[in-house]
């Protein structure tokens, strides 16, 4: 139901003229910058001001309060509708002239809304499909938290997408999961303006969109998206149902633009200063540039204050729980670790390094994962349909499903880019973190969610196995070679290789000690042995890379290698030892955290005089900030074959017997 409006002694202003003053900071600012979006803020502005002035829970004095609604605005290349709701709901970081420096270097009101430049922005949002994407992640968090607090969890997801949101596919694997698992707080209003940037949505799209989400489970309606009644009517209803809801709210893009309005011309430029003047003229909008008349201003702001009610009722029944839960609730919304698992992390190192066990890293995570799950409760596994190759699920995880929502793993289907992005939704609504697996090779089709998660700055592990040409006969299709380089190329991004069960743990570790950065973790699929068998408390893969095993004389030659490379590496030290060469082997798990160290322990660790040798089951690009122009790399040219995984690594070189050889030629 729409919220209670308190009592102002503003004169009455219209629904029109609040729309219109939307209309006009977002032709402005957009003239202003010679460059923007002006007609998806001009067309869905009457929508907006229904959502914002009768249905949105927010309160601009508290815009962290952690039972208000979120709004995602998924069709992010219309941020001026987000800036001037900003501004004209009173939060006290968006000002005037921040509208007028839209666009500019420095500016929080970048081209699309970024999270963390300014209060109220949920999510990073402009590459299409992400934002309805992680919505779902939003609504999927609240049943998730008022599963565990009922007492004072209760809020909706809204949703504004355009056209090229519903048209990218990672809408529909996010709109079947939400559908799937009735996530009824979720309301999403398209802006049905059947315009794209090349023209009329008819050049390519004929489906029918409701029929489409109501397949997958949506409930549905239509309204004249410039009908103030039919809007508020449609999302009352919305809010009743026992689904997620889209309703389509048909507009007219650069509403008011006399001659560009309802074309492809006004969506992603200026409508230039004759188009603005027909503009006011054409909307009753008599005032200046950048003038919001008095009125009109208090209105806005009387319709942010409204959201102070809301505050104080859940600060009321907050403050009236337990303590202890209270306690713990503010301890996970703030991303801070219980103090107990650190103590049961070390035991299960000591652990290992009694049973020293020849495994899969992949399953090495597992064994991790059962203590990590049991000490950190906000910790949420999935998988895109891989649970049982990718080993991501605890026996102490029940599944998340509708109406069990006190679940804590989620069984996401063959959705990996929907995935990525709900996780995301999960980090950024507060409260938990996500974890979930899939193929390394899949990591292509969930890369601009893990490319988000890096921008952003948000804690959700990416747990990929089957990391290499070791996954054996599946064959190259299968056979991850290029993703290494290429995740690690994404900045803000920790990939992690783990060349045995401590180092896996120890990059487990590392991961949920990164609160501002998403980690990628690269499993085995083939048994490794172990090679770290001395327990220490101190996480030696915490500086990215180390010295495993040092050379019995001063190394003429350093071993780098990663994952299951790394026995390898300590074979052929062996074997280059019997020889007369003494080398040292180097472990590098994570380049990011070895490049960050200074570079006196990088020289330390890699030798500054010695010939350096990179050893990965993958391509080499990237490897010669390590070895130089003159190292040697013994790895991947090419794509892999199908074939069991001794085969491949013999054929591709990638042997003890073809690293010994190669640096007996070097030296000789």
């Amino acid at each position: 139901m729409p919220q209670t409006q308190t009592k102002s002694s503003a004169p009455a202003v219209s629904h029109k003229d609040m729309a219109n003053a939307i209309r006009a900071l977002a032709m402005d600012a957009v003239e202003k910058a010679a460059s923007g979006h002006p007609g998806m803020p001009m067309g869905m502005a009457d929508v907006a001001t229904v959502l914002f002035t009768q249905f949105l829970k927010i309160d601009p004095k508290h815009p962290s309060w952690p039972d208000r609604d979120r709004f995602v605005l998924s069709a992010g290349h219309g941020s001026m509708l987000q800036y001037a709701l900003h501004y004209l709901m009173g939060y006290e970081d968006m000002s005037l002239d921040d509208i007028k420096n839209f666009r500019q270097f420095g500016a929080k009101t970048a081209g699309h809304p970024e999270f963390g430049h300014a209060e109220g922005i949920e999510t990073t949002t402009g590459p299409l499909g992400q934002g309805i994407a992680n919505a779902v992640g939003f609504a999927l968090a609240e049943r998730m938290q008022a599963a565990r607090y009922p007492a004072f969890t209760d809020h909706y997801t809204y949703v504004i997408a355009g056209d090229g949101c519903l048209m990218e596919g990672i809408s529909q694997e996010a709109l079947s999961l939400a559908g799937h698992l009735k996530l009824s707080k979720l309301i999403v209003l398209w802006d049905d303006n059947k315009i794209s940037i090349d023209g009329p949505t008819s050049l390519t799209i004929s489906e029918d969109t409701l029929a489409r989400f109501a397949a997958s489970g949506w409930a549905t309606d239509s309204v004249d998206g410039h009908n103030e009644a039919e809007i508020s009517r449609a999302i009352a209803k919305a809010q009743k149902s026992d689904k997620p809801t889209i309703i389509s709210c048909r507009t007219t893009i650069g509403f008011g633009a006399p001659t560009k309005a309802g074309t492809s011309g006004c969506h992603g430029s200026p409508l230039g200063k004759s188009e603005i003047e027909g503009a006011r003229e054409k909307l009753g909008w008599p005032h200046a540039a950048f003038e919001i008349p008095e009125g009109i201003l208090a209105a806005w702001r009387d319709a942010g204050a409204r959201g102070k009610a809301d505050f104080d009722a859940w600060t009321k029944k907050y403050d009236a729980a337990d303590a202890s839960v209270r306690g713990e609730f503010e301890r996970t919304v703030a991303g801070e670790l219980p103090a107990s698992w650190v103590d049961a992390f070390n035991a299960f190192k000591q652990k290992l390094a009694e049973s020293k066990p020849t495994e899969a890293t992949r399953k090495s995570s597992e064994n991790v994962l059962q203590v990590l799950t049991e000490s950190i409760p906000e910790l949420i596994g999935g998988s895109a349909d891989l649970t049982g190759s990718n080993n991501t699920k605890a026996s102490c995880q029940l599944p998340v499903a509708s109406g069990q929502f006190s679940g804590r793993y989620i069984y996401y289907g063959v959705r990996e880019h929907a995935m990525g992005a709900v996780m995301n939704g999960l980090a950024l609504h507060g409260g938990f973190i996500p974890y979930g697996g899939t193929f390394l090779v899949f990591a292509d089709y969930c890369r601009p969610a893990i490319r988000l998660s890096a921008l952003m700055g948000q804690r959700v592990v990416y747990v990929m196995t089957h990391d290499s040409i070791g996954l054996g006969e599946d064959g190259p299709t299968h056979q991850p070679v290029e993703h290494l380089a290429s995740l690690r190329a994404i900045p803000n991004l920790y990939v992690f290789r783990p060349a045995d069960a401590m180092e896996t743990a120890e990059c487990w570790a590392l991961s949920l000690a990164q609160q501002n950065a998403p980690s990628l973790l690269s499993l085995s699929r083939q048994n490794l042995p172990a090679l770290r068998t001395e327990y220490t408390a101190d996480n030696l893969c915490a500086r990215g890379g180390y010295v495993l095993s040092s050379g019995a004389d001063i190394a003429g030659v350093t071993l780098i290698a990663t994952g299951s490379e790394v026995s390898l590496a300590v074979e052929a030290q062996k074997k280059l030892a019997e020889k007369g060469i003494s080398a040292q082997v180097v472990s590098l798990p994570c380049w990011e955290l070895f490049d960050a160290q200074p570079a006196s322990y990088r020289e330390e660790v890699l030798g500054k005089n010695t010939l350096k040798v990179a050893i990965e089951a993958a391509a080499s690009f990237g490897w010669e900030r390590y070895i130089g122009t003159d190292g040697i790399f013994i790895g991947m040219s090419g794509f892999g074959a199908s074939a069991p995984a001794p085969e491949l690594y013999k054929h591709f070189g990638i042997t003890v017997e073809n690293i010994v050889e190669s640096v007996e030629r070097r030296i000789k």
